[in-house]
């Protein structure tokens, strides 16, 4: 049996804990599939979309994500600091990520867009000309990120200490200045 998938199209599939360890998929597209139950083991995605999916819960260590799309996704608690960094490339549409970690990750580039991004782990990680398009960003931490040219202007709820993460000509817009004024203890109205 073929461990290599290409150009296929998977519909409605609830995935066990070990259905796609050791797989590799290119070009491929998952609708409304959950992967939640699964712990990925040595699995590769190429060029992939994952529309309405489900990974709440799933423990992604040692997978590739290389140029992967996630369209209304929920991928609450799911740790992609494991993720395989070799050509690591994703982008986010519309997806619930609350409480996951991207810590010390590289993800230069990366597009977050209509997300829910609740206490996320970003600590450490290479945020360099991420964008994170009208995204609820509370409570999550980039405490020794670099956010040099990240692009925050449209999006809300961030608290960012400017002593503790290096944000050279990131974009914020005028009414969120205030998260990045909040450990003085002042009042901006």
């Amino acid at each position: 049996m073929s461990n290599y998938f290409l150009d296929i199209e998977y519909n409605h599939l609830v995935y066990d804990e070990q259905e796609v360890n050791l797989k590799e998929f290119e070009c491929c597209t998952f609708n409304h599939c959950d992967f939640s139950n699964c712990n990925f083991i040595g699995v590769v995605f190429i060029d992939c979309t994952f529309n309405d999916c489900l990974f709440s819960g799933a423990k992604i260590n040692h997978v590739a994500l290389r140029t992967v799309l996630f369209n209304r996704c929920k991928m609450e608690d799911v740790n992609f600091a494991m993720c395989d960094k070799l050509i690591f490339e994703v982008h986010f549409k519309e997806c619930v990520l609350d409480f996951s970690k991207f810590y010390t990750l590289k993800i230069k580039g990366t597009t977050f867009v209509d997300c829910s991004i609740i206490a996320v782990d970003f600590m450490s990680a290479d945020l360099t000309e991420v964008v994170f398009d009208n995204c609820d960003l509370y409570r999550s931490e980039f405490m020794k990120a670099n956010a040099n040219k990240v692009n925050f202007k449209t999006s809300y709820n961030y608290t960012i200490d400017p002593s503790k993460t290096k944000i050279k000509k990131a974009v914020f817009s005028l009414n969120e200045v205030k998260g990045l004024l909040y450990k003085h203890d002042i009042i901006v109205t």
